[in-house]
């Protein structure tokens, strides 16, 4: 008889054992697919979702039309021009080396290694990257006849800025450049991306977000090429706003010319409210040469030009104001040095302890009162007052008008200036003041440091009777597509806490220093003015030396800052001219033509003037604001 085997206990043990481990197995590779499934349906759907409709859409983010830049008539400064621009795109290229091989073959391309790298590194294989702007009409042509073999690479209509006028007003305008990295980073433009143009210099750049505007996005059928079949739904962008500056284009014109090749500065400005008229520096630059390529190293040439064109001279340039100065010193002398103003006696110097201090005018002046003090710039009647004054003081009146600080001008870059005091020397130099020192700060020396708009700013008080308004450039901005407009609102102007008494006082002085003082040479038949001299000194002159055998670049500044007309001021002005000698000859005429451009009569222009003389600008026709 065959024995027969029965299962023991331990052997049903093991076989619940196995059972057990494999239901657990079981259960983690479900558990395993689960997880997994959930990645892919719930965390990660939206990627995968992203790359399949990539696979058949495009969503293309449609730059906006900058807002256009006019002046304070309604004259087009500033206006967009179509370009179109080469563009590719690394999740539509195959073959991505072959494809920049051949593309090098139709089109010029500048850095096609890098601009490679960058396409195949994208985080986004759909972003796109910026090949070449500017594409030319034969350009645009040979690349669409080899789209077919050129997977990826589209070309694209959009907007660049045009300055009509090229140069003209370039600091107050600015440029518009590509965003850069850390701007990116920065997080302070919302909705830029890489290649994307945004205002890097003047009203460009403080306005930007106004004038931006915001872009707009289109979803596109695409092929296997990821060339456009059709469009599947269309987000308009929305326009940026207009801007309408307080510049004057005639004036500023006018101001540009008389400046002519020399490097300076001239500030135009309404007195009754801050409005800048006009805002000169020299020398300037071409805003439209940034809307091309290799904006970064175009810069960085520009900086690192000798004669400094991206500067601005009106609102960067620190310079010694010279006797412009003395307005400052006479107002803080009439205030606090008792009711009859001092007199002195000037021989040509003054001796201060074993250091002598020299007046421009070798002979003297013989007695000098106030008035008289100021119509012929007597540097030792300031001398003197300076010493009875004390830094302290000067520094307190040139606070009151608006000197040693910022004022407030909406343009990027504005620096402070300097006024010297004990407070400041101890503290920036770690020495204490010497007297002899304030001879030096009284006629606009020694540590005195300016800018020509701060001075614009101290004469439009002066000028309108003890009122300092901050500068002032933008009028309005516009919404294009509703007409609604936004008006800017100056600030309030700050009383001076100077007398109008005193005010009058030197204004009765300006006004001789026209007539039969310093600036007497630039005397106009057609409008009344007041102003100052000044000659502000670079280099120390010693005894002996002759400023007309003094080179070029070493030369003194000339200052004239005025206002017109006399009995009842309309515009204020400052101009500097760097290295031009005496105030009175080099920048008087000039501050002259400004004037009489802004306040005399217009002059009928002859019958049929010569073709050779007929160099107005003509202005553009209406611009299209879409592509």
């Amino acid at each position: 008889m065959k024995e027969q085997y029965f299962p023991t206990e331990t052997s049903n043990q093991d076989i619940k054992s196995r059972a057990y481990w494999l239901l657990r197995f079981i259960m983690i590779i479900i558990c395993l697919y689960l997880a997994r499934a959930y990645s892919l349906q719930i965390h990660q759907g939206d990627y995968f979702k992203e790359l399949a409709d990539n696979n058949r859409l495009r969503a293309v983010t449609i730059a906006a039309p900058r807002g256009l830049i006019y002046d304070r008539h309604g004259t087009l400064l500033v206006t967009n021009t179509p370009e179109f621009n080469l563009y590719a795109v690394g999740g539509d290229m195959p073959e991505p080396n072959r494809v920049f091989a051949q593309l090098t073959q139709v089109v010029t391309i500048e850095e096609p290694d890098r601009l490679l790298k960058e396409v195949t590194k994208k985080r986004s294989r759909f972003s796109r990257v910026k090949v070449k702007g500017g594409l030319s009409l034969a350009e645009i042509a040979r690349v669409e006849g080899n789209l077919w073999n050129l997977p990826g690479i589209r070309v694209e209509a959009e907007f660049k800025r045009h300055s009509i006028y090229g140069p003209l007003a370039a600091h107050s305008i600015g440029y518009v450049g590509e965003i850069s990295k850390t701007q990116i980073t920065s997080g302070r433009f919302p909705g830029v991306r890489r290649g994307d143009r945004i205002g890097q210099f003047g009203i460009e750049q403080t306005y930007d977000s106004i004038i931006r505007g915001y872009p707009g996005k289109k979803w596109i059928e695409v092929d296997v090429l990821g060339q456009e079949l059709q469009p599947i739904r269309l987000k308009k962008p929305v326009d940026g706003n207009d801007i309408f500056l307080t510049l004057d284009l005639p004036l500023q014109k006018v101001a540009e010319e008389a400046l002519g090749e020399q490097a300076g500065s001239i500030v135009a400005i309404d007195p009754s409210n801050g409005d800048i008229l006009a805002l000169v520096s020299h020398p300037s630059f071409d805003p439209n040469l940034f809307y091309g390529g290799g904006t970064s190293r175009l810069r960085r040439d520009l900086l690192n030009h000798p004669d400094r064109p991206l500067m601005n001279r009106a609102i960067q340039g620190q310079y010694p104001p010279g006797s412009t100065f003395k307005i400052i010193v006479g107002a803080a002398t009439l205030e606090t040095q008792g009711a009859v103003p001092p007199t002195v006696e000037c021989y040509g110097s003054l001796q201060f302890g074993n250091r002598t201090f020299r007046d421009w005018k070798k002979q003297g002046h013989g007695h000098v009162d106030f008035h008289r003090s100021l119509v012929e710039s007597c540097d030792v009647y300031y001398y003197q007052m300076g010493s009875r004054l004390g830094v302290d003081t000067i520094a307190q009146f040139s606070d009151y008008l608006g000197l040693g600080a910022p004022t407030g001008i909406p343009l990027p870059g504005e620096k402070p200036g300097l006024i010297p005091s004990t407070e400041w020397k101890k503290k920036k130099l770690g020495d204490a003041w010497y007297p002899g020192e304030t001879l030096s700060v009284a006629i606009g020396q020694g540590y005195v440091l300016v800018t020509p708009m701060q001075m614009a700013v101290m004469m439009s008080a002066v000028a309108n009777g003890g009122t300092l308004y901050p500068p002032k450039l933008i009028l309005k901005h516009q919404d294009p597509q509703t007409g609604v407009a936004s008006v800017v609102a100056g600030e309030k102007g700050r009383p001076v806490p100077i007398l109008k008494e005193t005010l009058t006082t030197i204004k009765k002085a300006l006004e001789d220093v026209v007539v039969r003082g310093t600036a007497a040479g630039s005397r106009s038949k057609l409008v009344s003015f007041a102003g100052k001299t000044g000659t502000a000194q670079v280099v120390e002159m010693k005894k002996g030396d002759k400023r007309e055998k003094l080179p070029k670049a070493i030369d003194d500044h000339a200052w004239f800052v005025a206002y017109a007309p006399v009995d009842n001021p309309k515009i204020a002005v400052a101009v500097l001219v760097e290295h031009g000698g005496h105030g009175g000859s080099a920048a008087a005429p000039i501050a002259k033509k400004v004037f009489e451009a802004y306040l005399a009569p217009p002059v009928a222009p002859p019958a049929s003037p010569p073709a050779s003389q007929n160099k107005k600008i003509t202005e553009p026709s209406p611009v299209q604001r879409t592509l």
